[in-house]
């Protein structure tokens, strides 16, 4: 009789696991794409994802925390994007500039993707860990190099990821429009101790940051194929 590798089989059995809560979360961004997530059912995402409806809830308790999941694998990849850039500068206020601005810009582009971050960000703390992590590496610094008084870490992370949040779910409810986020990101600064004068060179380094980022991707796209960030769904194999 064979011997068989214990080891391996729990190998195998979690990266099934993980392929088919993959599965889930794909099936679930395509419906997400074409409609508000609230109206997506349970029901409708195995059949996107062509698994049985027990299989769901081995890996989520609802329709919430599936949302919550696609919501942070967005920030994610979101985050992958403008590290490079996001560390072209030593100064943390405008790494933290240039990091609100390009999120905001993202959200201009998909006012879903706006919504359904902005929503998940304030429901669950776990959704956008990694962007939080680095806004407060880069807050703590700033703080370090001009202290500001009666301005905590924290009382700081919560005035910017309020105001980002805030501003991304009025963009995605269409309230806000294009001209809206630089002044929001000198509202931010403001609110963490950054004067005028101060607050319009840092602007004017993200704009920079963001010319070479745009200059960047513009390149990479005229030799590579465009990414493709989701496998196929059910949907789109019929």
């Amino acid at each position: 009789m064979a011997k068989i590798n214990l080891e391996r089989r729990a190998e195998i059995g979690r990266e099934k696991r993980a392929r088919t809560k993959a599965q889930l979360i794909v099936a679930a961004n395509a419906l997400f794409s074409q409609r508000p997530w609230e109206s997506v059912t349970v029901d409708e995402v195995v059949k996107e994802a062509g698994v049985a409806k027990g299989t769901f809830y081995g890996h989520f308790n609802d329709m919430n925390e599936l949302a919550a999941a696609v919501a942070d694998e967005l920030i994610h990849s979101f985050d992958e994007l403008i590290q490079p850039h996001r560390l072209s500068t030593s100064d943390p206020l405008v790494r933290i500039a240039f990091g609100c601005q390009a999120f905001m810009a993202r959200a201009l582009e998909d006012r879903s993707w706006a919504s359904l971050t902005a929503r998940m960000g304030r429901s669950y703390r776990a959704v956008g860990q990694v962007a939080r992590r680095r806004l407060s590496e880069d807050l703590r610094e700033a703080l370090k190099q001009s202290p500001q008084a009666g301005l905590s870490l924290q009382l700081g992370l919560e005035v910017v990821l309020g105001v980002i949040l805030q501003v991304a779910a009025a963009i995605g409810e269409g309230r806000l429009a294009d001209g809206d986020p630089p002044e929001a990101i000198r509202c931010i600064l403001a609110a963490i101790g950054v004067g005028r004068r101060d607050a319009a060179s840092i602007m004017a380094q993200v704009a920079s940051i963001q010319k070479t980022a745009l200059r960047s991707t513009s390149s990479t796209a005229t030799i590579q194929q465009p990414p493709v960030p989701f496998k196929r769904t059910k949907a789109a194999r019929r």
